[in-house]
């Protein structure tokens, strides 16, 4: 019997070549559960994410795309309430399922380096108390697939340079057009990985006919979003101009930092381990290229302004590396004691930064916190806000009333009345915000608009009247405290004439009032 046949797969093994350890299934599994488990009893806590406000509306109006990213994410957002109902731990089930199958799937890597039973869970579990995870279980984003694909391109990846068996390539054909259904930053790893192969090897395996094949095959999948963004102006382009714009600075000032609290800070000296080892272990060369792959993107990101959260997913494939060496380094009840203390630190400080595991106003009364959890207050406030838009919509005679809108500056705001309104009997909200625009405009005869948080000079060109309402006041530091209510009245165009000039695309600041476009190349303050 063979190594190929001990390892089961089918692609030629070097001679020589040890066998893979077993899987051992039940107690990766359980860790993916348990992380599902946790993520999920927090859910309802504090309160939806402003991305998630909108993408549940977005699930009401579902496409082959959105401005600002593909279309895969809105429809898990409609199935998410049909099935669970419209609420927000409904909302995070899937989130928290498909972080559970990629910490399995960290450890699967780890044991395709060659790692022991005990590295593949290690890794796993690693994987399981990141930041990078936890945050990405808690909250419905194209981060919860993003992620995942990432991951298994990487593990396919590996295995390919391990097996050299071509059919992978394939295999990451249908995995990066079904990923590119979630976000199109996939292109960044295939970038660094092409780099990778081409730096560190082994090259013969980029000019294989199976690689074009695999490239037709996920064009072929992907080639609905693909043909959307071409027909509809490519404005993934323009939303990346007005991130990087927006953030640029902010990342390149913050990147190490951020780095390091990706994963998370006690985590650190494993991925680093990991990465060191790609470099340097004679009998890693053949993954070298995960390690060049991973600097050329840090050195990608950094150039054009990225965040450092962009390569999260590569570090996990370094976590896996690094819990390889970790596990053969512990062999003695102290050391095995210090990792599994670095495990247990990591899961509490990034468990305390980025769960709501404490009652938000802790958040906002302890003065570190409030600057690092801004997770936290992205997620809080919105009740507040409804609450506060219902009291000036009441204060309107009943003939405006009958005439009125909102308006909200951005689509955190137009998802939070649309989820919190109909308690209060409000009327529609609408945003201009990226594709929230897409979602509907008024009728001509909504003569009366509530606004919040928009320009008053532009506004005052568009409407007859634009008179001030109050403000948004709340004790927590959420990034709409302060916003101004405005009532605007007679709009001097149809809706239809209006629409096109309220439309902008860009990025809300956080902690920050202002919108970020692309055209206004202002900068987050």
């Amino acid at each position: 019997m063979n190594a190929a046949t001990i390892t089961g797969t089918p692609g030629r093994v070097a001679a020589g070549e040890p066998a893979l350890a077993p899987v051992r299934w039940w107690p990766s599994l359980g860790v993916g559960a348990a992380l599902a488990a946790m993520v999920l009893a927090l859910s309802g806590r504090h309160g939806y994410h402003l991305d998630e406000l909108y993408t549940r509306v977005a699930g009401r109006h579902l496409g082959w795309g959105q401005i600002d990213q593909p279309p895969l994410v809105a429809l898990v957002a409609r199935v998410e309430t049909a099935v669970f109902g419209d609420n927000l731990t409904a909302l995070r089930v899937v989130p928290a399922l498909l972080m559970g199958v990629t910490v399995v799937l960290v450890g699967l890597i780890a044991r395709e380096l060659g790692g022991s039973q005990r590295a593949q869970l290690l890794a796993t579990v690693a994987a399981a108390v990141s930041g990078l995870a936890l945050i990405t279980a808690h909250l419905l984003g194209t981060n919860d697939f993003d992620v995942l694909v990432w991951v298994a391109v990487c593990w396919l990846a590996i295995r390919l340079a391990r097996t050299r068996d071509p059919r992978l390539w394939l295999a990451m054909g249908v995995v990066v057009g079904a990923g590119l259904y979630a976000k199109y930053l996939l292109v960044l790893l295939l970038l660094s990985i092409g780099v990778g192969m081409l730096v560190g090897g082994p090259r013969r395996l980029l000019f294989h006919p199976y690689v074009p094949a695999g490239a037709a095959i996920a064009v072929l999948i992907a080639s609905p979003v693909l043909i959307w963004q071409a027909t509809h102006g490519w404005p993934q382009f323009e939303m990346a101009d007005a991130l990087s714009i927006a953030l640029a600075d902010l990342s390149r000032i913050s990147f190490l930092p951020m780095l390091i609290l990706v994963v998370g800070l006690f985590l650190t000296p494993f991925w680093i381990a990991g990465l060191v080892a790609l470099l340097r272990r004679a009998q890693w060369r053949p993954y070298r290229f995960v390690a060049v792959a991973y600097l050329f993107m840090i050195a990608l990101l950094i150039a054009i302004g990225g965040q450092a959260v962009y390569a999260g997913a590569l570090q996990f494939v370094l976590l896996a590396a690094g819990c390889v060496v970790a596990a053969d380094w512990a062999r003695t009840a102290v050391r095995r004691c210090l990792a599994g203390v670095a495990l247990a630190a990591n899961l509490v400080t990034s468990a305390v930064l980025l769960l709501p595991v404490l009652p938000i106003q802790a958040y906002a009364d302890n003065p570190l916190l409030a600057q690092l959890a801004i997770t936290q207050f992205d997620q809080a406030g919105w009740p507040e806000l409804t609450a506060q838009a219902a009291a000036v919509y009441r204060a309107l005679p009943p003939e405006d009333r009958s005439h009125a809108v909102f308006y909200g500056n951005h689509y955190g705001q137009a998802g939070a009345l649309d989820k919190y309104g109909p308690a209060y009997g409000l009327p529609p909200a609408y945003s201009g915000h990226n594709s929230y625009a897409d979602f509907g405009r008024p009728a001509d005869d909504k003569t009366v608009v509530i606004t919040i948080g928009v320009d008053r000079a532009k506004f005052s060109q568009l409407f007859a009247q634009c008179t001030p309402a109050g403000r948004f006041t709340v004790d927590l530091p959420v990034s709409d405290a302060g916003q101004e209510f405005m009532v605007c009245r007679g709009p001097r165009e149809p809706w239809s004439r209006l629409w096109p000039r309220l439309r902008w695309i860009g990025f809300q600041c956080p902690y920050t009032a202002m919108a970020v476009t692309a055209a206004s190349k202002e900068g987050c303050v």
